[in-house]
């Protein structure tokens, strides 16, 4: 089996070489080869094409997949849980991070350094989903969304660095989603040595892994330091990833993909199992994920536009497909309980009226703050003078464009609450939300097809009056597939909470990939103004995207009013509102595709915003119970004057840069979704 992946591998890797911007073949190789060619001199040139470039790619590819293999191997057995990998950990999104910080603030470091810091980023990262997660043994689900919380966290940190220090941060977008570029074989000389000693140090460890997956008190029974060997297979997979970071920038999902066909092999190659076949196993199928992965879209596409696709691109699409295949198979583990945080007690009358108030006013104020609040900050005076069409020219130019933003802002955050409160009750999930579900990542992706599509089609003022309605109509159609393909895959002999999270997940992460792969491909001056809508921005926005979250929200309230006895029963159990006579399904779904539009009008509004949807029912439930109709109107309140307060701090904080409102959202709202997760039982 080892043999056969071997020749594989370097079949791989002789078709690999063949390919290349320059004209140089597979019969300029095989003359190399047999000396028809000389290696150095005046007319070496297929020889110096063979080391200065195409060597260097193979090999990064090599180490970069070997590591990354063995890294997910690691991680799922110290964790028990197939799920368990570099990206699902956020391993890799602490690395990027790290590095991302350094380059923001400019500092050139050695590769050696860089690697250290990388390091650094992961440890802390993985440590923080482990402790999040309960350690070892911890549910699919808890350990999924513990690493989704810190890696979103991780994302917007680094998208904010690279939107306010775009000069000194570059080159690390394209880099961001992984690349096999190399300008020698220097990086690879350097990250060879660090992936090679790790792994022997995890065939060390082989056994003691092997009585690890009994579970913690059979191995101590037998000997083995549980929480040593824990920390040092942990630390050996951090820097496994680390290194691949280091050398070819975060790739997607090749620790996820690679130990789980390993383990699929181990079922007919029953040796596979034992770690120390197990490791190299994993490693050798991560090489060859990789090479792959990057001969196939060159070979698809071109060597040329290959060349502006990052690798990570396609291996995280694959890694997609694989976690979905994996929650799809798997047992379910029955429905998800509330966590102890969320979980309140019956309140008045007089309290909701009286939070209701409160709630109203304070959005009121925030609207008029965000009115108020901009470069140039302005009277309340200013805006009554507006309102009557008698301001000075210079203030109704600003009130002209900061009031479609902050309705924007409004009506959107609205919207995105008012979503999240209809998944969390029909999941039965308190950390559910749009984004986890796809239904971000699919209105995403429609709309960046428009906008990539129409700014390379028509010229900017004809993009800007074109885009409005057709990106509202992608959005909408991207929002709709990705919950279809959601609710479709999920469903297996009915709808299981915990799998329509995880497999929405594994959508939102191919959602991501999608758009990614078509933000490098568009225009390079484009670039800068999609990848701040991708993150949430009010920045230009018009009352024409306004008016469709309005018409959205006009509706959808008083559909969910009418429903509210039939949200109440599905957010208990299973069994109950069928004792009672509500079909699950045929009020499940009609929900479920409220919350898609719902969320498709807001992404068409103020782009890709996260954690509102997540937050904004939580606090709601705080504060007045349980009850749907006490929670709809306040997480609608809350919801839109988290996104004004949100907008109005990313335009004026750094005054005149500006941070995308959904960045500033994500960077509040993960730190309460770790917190929710700390204190919960999923």
């Amino acid at each position: 089996m080892l043999f056969g992946l071997l020749s594989a591998l370097s079949l791989a890797g002789g078709w690999h070489l063949t390919q290349g911007t320059s004209g140089v073949g597979f019969g300029d190789l095989l003359g190399l080869l047999l000396g028809r060619e000389p290696w150095h001199g005046a007319t070496a040139s297929t020889g110096e094409i063979l080391i200065g470039s195409r060597l260097p790619r193979l090999a990064a590819g090599l180490a970069v997949g070997f590591a990354l293999g063995v890294a997910g191997a690691l991680l799922q057995s110290l964790a028990r849980n197939p799920m368990a990998a570099p990206d699902t950990l956020a391993v890799t999104g602490g690395a990027y991070f790290a590095v991302t910080l350094v380059g923001a603030f400019g500092l050139s470091l050695p590769l050696w350094a860089s690697g250290l810091t990388a390091s650094l980023g992961g440890i802390v990262a993985a440590a923080l989903v482990l402790a999040l997660a309960g350690g070892a043994g911890t549910s699919t689900t808890r350990l999924i969304l513990a690493g989704s919380a810190v890696a979103l966290a991780l994302q917007a940190g680094t998208s904010t660095l690279l939107i306010l220090f775009q000069e000194e941060t570059t080159s690390l977008f394209a880099w961001g989603s992984g690349s096999l570029s190399q300008l020698g074989m220097d990086a690879f000389r350097q990250a060879a040595p660090v992936v090679a000693a790790a792994t022997v140090c995890g065939l060390l460890i082989a056994r003691r892994l092997d009585l690890l997956g009994m579970g913690d008190d059979a191995a101590s029974v037998l000997g083995v330091p549980v929480r040593s060997t824990r920390a040092i297979g942990t630390v050996l997979a951090v820097l496994l990833t680390a290194a691949s970071v280091t050398l070819a920038g975060p790739i997607g999902f090749v620790g996820l993909c690679a130990p789980v066909i390993a383990r699929l092999v181990g079922r007919r190659v029953p040796a596979v199992n034992r770690h120390a076949v197990l490791l190299p196993t994993a490693g050798l199928l991560g090489a060859l994920v990789v090479i792959l992965a990057d001969v196939v879209i060159r070979a698809t596409v071109g060597a040329d536009e290959a060349m502006s696709i990052p690798t990570g691109v396609t291996t995280t699409l694959a890694g997609a497909l694989v976690m979905v295949l994996l929650a799809r198979s798997g047992r379910d583990s029955g429905p998800s309980r509330p966590p102890p945080g969320a979980a309140v007690t019956a309140r008045s009358r007089a309290r909701f009226v009286l939070v209701l108030v409160a709630c109203s006013v304070l959005t009121a104020g925030t609207v008029v703050v965000g009115l108020l609040a901009g470069h140039q900050w302005l009277y309340t005076g200013d805006i009554v003078l507006w309102l009557r069409g008698d301001g000075l020219p210079l203030v109704e130019l600003a009130l002209d464009e900061r009031a479609p933003r902050v309705a924007a802002a409004v009506l959107a955050g609205g919207a995105l609450a008012l979503s999240g409160t209809l998944v969390q009750a029909t999941c039965r999930n308190p950390l559910a939300e749009p984004g986890i579900l796809g239904i971000t990542g699919g209105a995403g992706v429609g709309a960046v097809i428009v906008v990539t599509g129409l700014s390379s089609g028509f010229s900017s003022g004809a993009t800007a009056a074109a885009s409005t309605t057709t990106m509202l109509i992608a959005a909408t159609i991207g929002s709709l597939v990705a919950f279809a393909l959601v609710y479709g895959l999920a469903w297996r002999r009915g709808l299981d909470a915990d799998r329509l999270v995880l497999i929405g997940i594994g959508v939102w992460y191919g959602s991501v990939s999608l758009s990614t792969f078509l933000l490098v491909r568009s225009n390079p001056w484009d670039t800068p103004r999609i990848y701040t809508w991708l993150s949430g921005s009010t920045y230009g926005r018009t009352w024409e995207q306004v008016l469709p979250v309005a018409g959205a929200l006009l509706v959808a309230l008083p559909v969910v009013v009418m429903v509210r006895r039939e949200l109440d029963l599905l957010s208990l159990d299973e069994d109950t509102p069928r004792l009672v006579g509500v079909s699950l399904e045929r009020v499940r779904l009609p929900v479920l595709l409220s919350a898609a539009v719902l969320t498709a009008m807001a992404v068409s509004a103020v782009g890709v915003v996260g954690f509102v949807g997540l937050v904004a029912p939580h606090i709601a439930r705080a504060l007045v119970g349980a009850r749907s109709v006490r929670v709809v109107p306040v997480a609608v309140l809350v919801g839109a004057l988290l996104l004004v307060l949100a907008d109005t701090v990313g335009r004026t904080v750094i005054s005149p840069a500006q941070v995308p409102a959904g960045l500033v959202v994500a960077l509040i709202g993960a730190p309460y979704f770790v917190f929710l997760l700390a204190r919960s039982r999923v």
